[in-house]
């Protein structure tokens, strides 16, 4: 289970950081004037973070790939609806909702059904 809860803590922090290098550019002046910066380094730990993430969460699935892609898609999903509402102050529709509760029911298939 360990391996499960630091591959999502990795996946969030990677997905966080996806969210800042590509949509900070619409926020903040820096990262419009600056995006090679952000892409050396961000792209550098983003990839990091993506890879031993995939490794601990194959791990924790016994080698099986399938579920760490689902969780690792609807944690990137649920990451940035809660950073645009936040940051962008873009609402949370009744789509976006919708599409919230699925990534949840994607993320509880993968680790409860056996």
């Amino acid at each position: 289970m360990n391996k499960l809860l630091l591959s999502v803590a990795l996946f969030i922090v990677g997905h966080t950081l996806i969210w800042f290098q590509l949509n900070g550019q619409f926020k903040w002046t820096w990262f419009d004037k600056n995006p090679h910066i952000l892409a050396i380094v961000l792209g550098s730990i983003i990839s990091y973070t993506f890879i031993f993430g995939t490794k601990l969460i194959v791990e924790h699935f016994d080698g099986i790939l399938w579920p760490g892609r689902f969780i690792g898609f609807a944690l990137g999903i649920s990451s940035y609806a809660l950073m645009t509402w936040y940051f962008m102050g873009e609402g949370i529709t009744l789509k976006t909702l919708t599409s919230l509760i699925l990534c949840t029911g994607i993320i509880c298939v993968q680790i409860f059904w056996k």
